[in-house]
């Protein structure tokens, strides 16, 4: 889970603020995905998230050391003569463009990340298009894509962002180490509150 608000977010559990001595260690895409998949699906291995990613364990056992050397995830305390367990440090993560400071590349960077965000939510769309004709049921039509133009105040924009995080919050009720709930199945809830640049637009 990203958020923009980090009351929201901390209402779903522990959270890491993104800083620019942190937010390198999320600089390639890969170990993005490996975050979202601890924090998804629980603890795992390495060679358990490569072949659930479609990754060599090379890379993925690479890249987890990385994300542990900056604290997004540590170990997990399970038993295991053969395998490293690691498991997410964090339940989301916090960000805040206003924290890069005004350093050309720190706010590249902030920026950089954001692409990646960007990139991982066209991802998922782009599955659950892929996979509509093999569904059937109730999930073939429970999914939705929308978008609406409004004309807003700065202040309104983010009072609609905190209206909304608190209905995404509402339904958060999932914890990846323990049993899923008969009838349900992970869904990702994305919003994007886009105000066009530049300011000239106003009216």
């Amino acid at each position: 889970m990203e958020s923009n608000n980090p009351d929201r977010a901390a209402d779903s559990g522990p959270i890491l603020r993104l800083e620019p001595k942190n937010l390198k260690g999320l600089a390639h895409p890969l170990r993005l995905r490996l975050l979202g998949a601890l924090r998804e699906f629980g603890p795992a291995t390495s060679s358990g998230l490569a072949k659930r990613l479609g990754e060599s364990t090379g890379a993925t056992s690479y890249h987890l050391r990385q994300l542990a050397s900056f604290g997004f995830i540590e170990d997990d305390p399970r038993p295991s003569k053969k395998e490293r367990w690691w498991r997410a440090s964090h339940r989301s993560t916090y960000f805040d463009e206003r924290t890069m400071g005004g350093d050309p590349e720190t706010a590249l960077l902030g920026t950089e990340f954001l692409r990646a965000i960007a990139g991982a939510h066209a991802e998922r769309m782009a599955d659950w298009i892929g996979h509509l004709p093999d569904s059937s049921g109730e999930w073939r039509y429970a999914g939705a894509i929308s978008d609406w133009s409004l004309r807003l105040s700065p202040e309104e924009l983010k009072s609609l962002e905190a209206a909304l995080e608190a209905v995404m919050v509402r339904y958060r009720r999932f914890d990846p180490e323990e049993a899923c709930i008969p009838g349900t199945v992970m869904v990702a809830a994305q919003f994007q509150l886009l105000p066009r640049f530049p300011e000239a637009a106003e009216c």
